[in-house]
């Protein structure tokens, strides 16, 4: 049993005085009136309602300690049981090289699409702690692995092709980043998610390389390879005005294949929206690891019930006063 609101107890030392200067200085101060026999005592008579004159003021009395209680707002304490929730480690690797510009969704681009079905992805996961690195020719940590997901999503919609400042895609060194940060991980499952449209042409770290280092550490590295088959259009800025150039294909999908089945992980293809969306579905159900969510508590409110005692009480209370103790000038 606690309050929700014990500051109103206060209120009930308020009450004391307030009794205690009606109830008691005012019977001493009637006692030392200069002129006793001019005052007309209360004990004028000693019939039943003279010996319990106070008891309406009681009652009253009663009433107004009772609403105070109620407006503290006592409640019982309810303990939830504590659940087992699935929770994982995910980082992902997100390539912002300028071939992310391509209108393979029109008319969006392979960007646009890849920001929202990520997007989409994080507001469905619970419990999972989530971490955001974007990568051209450099990896680039976007966000560390948190649970705040709101911050998360902030931190995606500063995303844009070429945040970075480098061209070319370094697949191999964007893994090794995302990995050092997932090596220090307690969780069960440790997933890398990897998002890319090209092929690795720059970097100093072979993918490989890179996927086997992550294996060793158990992580787990789904590919995603962005784009439509055969040749796109990308809007190019030319002294004309802006462009439309046709470029090539340029994504390894064997490459992509090889480093996800180096770690357990799945190589997928991503050449509409609609398969965005479903290729995030699955992921979405990936290898969970279970964690104790926090003890929710919950709380039953007993104030309606002092809250009607109380009503019941004052009204009583000025009703006998109105009626069977009622005085006259």
């Amino acid at each position: 049993m606690n309050f929700a609101n014990p500051g109103f107890l206060f209120l009930w030392i308020l009450l004391a005085l307030l009794i205690w200067l009606r109830e008691f200085q005012d019977a001493r101060f009637s006692v030392r009136m200069p002129f006793p026999d001019l005052y007309i005592p209360r004990q004028l008579t000693t019939n039943w309602r003279t010996r319990y004159v106070r008891v309406p003021r009681g009652i009253i009395y009663a009433g107004l300690a009772f609403a105070i209680l109620a407006l503290a707002r006592p409640r019982s304490v309810l303990p939830g049981e504590a659940s087992r929730v699935q929770g994982i480690d995910i980082m992902i690797l997100l390539d912002t090289s300028g071939s992310m510009r391509a209108l393979d969704f029109n008319p969006k681009d392979r960007m646009t699409v890849a920001l929202q079905s990520t997007r989409n992805f994080i507001s469905k996961r619970h419990y999972d702690r989530i971490g955001l690195m974007v990568f051209a020719g450099v990896p680039l940590l976007q966000c560390p692995l948190t649970l705040d997901y709101a911050a998360l999503l902030e931190f995606l919609d500063q995303v844009q092709v070429g945040i970075t400042s480098t061209e070319n895609t370094a697949i191999g060194t964007a893994i090794a980043a995302a990995a050092n940060r997932l090596k220090r991980s307690t969780a069960k499952s440790k997933v890398i998610i990897l998002l890319t449209d090209g092929s690795n042409n720059s970097g100093e770290v072979d993918p490989m390389t890179a996927a086997k280092a992550a294996s060793a550490l158990d992580i787990k590295i789904y590919t995603i390879g962005v784009g439509i088959r055969g040749q796109s259009m990308i809007p190019v800025d030319t002294p004309f005005g802006r462009q439309l150039v046709p470029i090539a294909e340029d994504l390894d999908e064997p490459a992509l294949q090889a480093i996800a089945d180096a770690t357990g992980g799945r190589y997928y293809r991503a050449d509409s929206a609609k398969e965005f969306d479903q290729i995030f579905s699955e992921i979405d159900h990936l290898e969970k690891s279970d964690i104790e969510a926090p003890r929710l508590l919950d709380y039953e409110d007993h104030y309606l019930r002092w809250l009607i005692l109380a009503m019941i009480c004052l009204s009583v209370g000025a009703a006998l006063q109105m009626t069977v103790w009622r005085t006259f000038p």
